[in-house]
């Protein structure tokens, strides 16, 4: 629920392909496209398109912002700077679910990029004043 600055702003959506890595060292471009909005300030969403479907995994926007200088995560996602085989500054994120295991390398370029949006939007440390607790109240207890 969105306090009434935050309404009519965009969504902020970031195209990129991902280096993905199969269990056996197999590498393969994926396409995905990472999300964010002020409507639900303190997370990403990634989304990996397929041929079959597409797959939406949502994080801490905070987990990406410091996974691009040191390595964290709990849990089902694990995010870490790394280095290309040519040198150039990744980003890599390990995805776990019952399903399985996903390795998958960013442009550490594009990641920060995607983040200085959506931190020009919600500047880090400001999230909870553009949730309107009173109207997200309300509609827990109306549905």
């Amino acid at each position: 629920m969105l306090n009434e600055e935050m309404r009519g702003r965009t969504d902020i959506r970031h195209e990129m392909d991902l280096v993905c890595v199969d269990g056996e060292g197999r590498s393969m471009r994926l396409g995905t496209t990472f999300g964010y909005s002020a409507a639900d300030p303190f997370a990403v969403t990634l989304t990996f398109r397929t041929h079959w479907c597409e797959v939406v995994w949502t994080f801490a926007r905070d987990l990406l912002i410091l996974g691009t200088t040191e390595p964290t995560g709990d849990g089902d996602v694990h995010v870490r700077p790394s280095l290309d085989r040519a040198g150039n500054a990744t980003v890599v994120l390990e995805f776990s679910s019952p399903d399985g295991n996903l390795v998958a390398e960013a442009s550490a370029a594009e990641i920060t990029a995607f983040l200085a949006s959506a931190l020009s939007q919600v500047p880090a440390g400001t999230e909870s004043r553009h949730i309107d607790v009173d109207e997200l109240i309300g509609h827990l207890l109306t549905h």
